[in-house]
């Protein structure tokens, strides 16, 4: 790598990437891969046009979720002779996910204005560091809620894959982190070096970072995006404090045209579409937990057990007791 006198302005795209403790693999190599093949012609694996290092604050192997290890390949070098460094995040049970060495330099790297991007639950690892605090912040829809719960006055969404701004970059994981690296490598490198990495690894085209996670949305079909990204967004909010005007806004459409994408797609209104997706989740907490009544219902945005009750009764011919009680026999 070059010295740290010596800007990474020119020259190869140079990445360095941290990896948690239970790391996603597929995530990583995901990223690495694309590096790697837009680095030189087809197959090669040269490093001509970019290179990587796993740095970490020692050599010792890290474990991913998978149980598979990856060795480090490099000490912590001076920021400034990175484009990026990328932290690949994995399972969030793991109450140190990097070590405090770790985090002093992403401190470090980030004072030297030094791009971070969070993968997977990687975001988890630069919230709780301070550094994704002015930042939009984009995760999993599997890892939401968590994240809403640790980091509240967070400004964070499930519904894209990817976001990157010149500071901080988030991404999903799984597949989107090909997606997030092809952009980087558009912007570094060439539109050929990215089609050369997208064509190798058999990925037709890289999406966007505007493009909807492909999440199955519960109990309806449906192929618009701006209709699967509102009942994402509305699985995210089953508390019932997002209002259908501010629900309109974050998928770029207007009340009235959301109204009319609803009435077309679901023959319902978004409202009775929302009411729907707050009771699905108190389904399925009936049967995966022994919440009382009480909590169930102001869970899913209920201010008490009985109007909880009588909504659900309604809609599913049957009270929530009486459900819960044949799930168990």
């Amino acid at each position: 790598m070059k010295s740290a006198n010596e800007a990474p302005g020119a020259g190869r795209l140079k990445i360095g990437f941290i990896l948690a403790r239970s790391f996603t693999l597929s995530a990583f190599a995901l990223f690495v891969d694309t590096l790697r093949l837009a680095s030189d012609e087809t197959d090669k694996s040269g490093r001509v046009l970019a290179d990587w290092q796993v740095l970490a604050s020692t050599r010792h192997l890290i474990t991913s979720s998978c149980g598979v290890q990856v060795a480090p390949t490099s000490d912590f070098v001076d920021p400034r002779e990175l484009h990026y460094i990328v932290v690949v995040g994995g399972l969030l049970n793991n109450e140190f996910p990097v070590d405090s060495e770790t985090v002093s330099y992403l401190k470090r790297a980030a004072a030297s204005k030094v791009p971070l991007i969070g993968v997977c639950t990687g975001t988890f690892i630069l919230a709780e560091a301070g550094l994704m605090k002015y930042h939009r912040t984009c995760v999993s829809w599997l890892h939401y809620e968590a994240f809403r719960q640790r980091f509240p006055d967070h400004d964070v969404r499930a519904d894209r894959l990817f976001n990157l701004d010149q500071a901080r970059g988030s991404c999903a994981g799984g597949s989107s982190a090909a997606d997030m690296a092809a952009s980087i490598v558009r912007r570094h490198i060439s539109n050929e070096a990215e089609r050369n990495a997208l064509e190798v690894l058999q990925i037709e085209k890289a999406r966007a970072p505007s493009d909807i996670q492909p999440r199955r949305p519960p109990f309806i079909e449906c192929k618009n995006p701006r209709l699967k990204a509102a009942l994402i967004i509305m699985e995210n909010h089953v508390d019932n404090k997002l209002s259908i005007p501010k629900l309109a806004a974050s998928v770029g459409l207007s009340r009235r045209q959301l109204e009319r994408l609803f009435r077309e797609e679901t023959k319902n209104s978004p409202a009775l579409v929302y009411l729907r997706v707050r009771l699905e989740r108190a389904k399925r907490l009936l049967m995966q937990t022994k919440a009382p009544m009480i909590e169930i219902a102001i869970e899913v945005g209920f201010e008490n057990a009985s109007h909880f009750s009588k909504v659900f009764h309604r809609t599913f011919g049957q009270p929530p007791s009486k459900f819960r009680s044949e799930i168990s026999n």
